[in-house]
């Protein structure tokens, strides 16, 4: 199973993962993004690597379980 993970020291708040994968992300209490599930499933994980290639500051990435 792949984990998401966010790097709150890039992560930069710009919403760009929060506004297209809602269903993934949100923002936290610090105003910056973080993965609602880690884990990702089958179903999501297309949108898991957009939202991972899509970030500019490369804050999102995953791991293998």
């Amino acid at each position: 199973m792949k984990k998401l993970k966010v790097d709150k020291d890039l992560c930069i708040s710009c919403g760009a993962c929060v506004g297209a994968f809602p269903e993934l992300f949100e923002f936290g209490e610090d105003d910056r993004a973080q993965a609602i599930k880690e884990e990702i499933s089958k179903e999501n994980l297309e949108e898991a690597m957009d939202a991972i290639e899509g970030c500019p500051t490369n804050a999102i990435s995953y791991e293998e379980n």
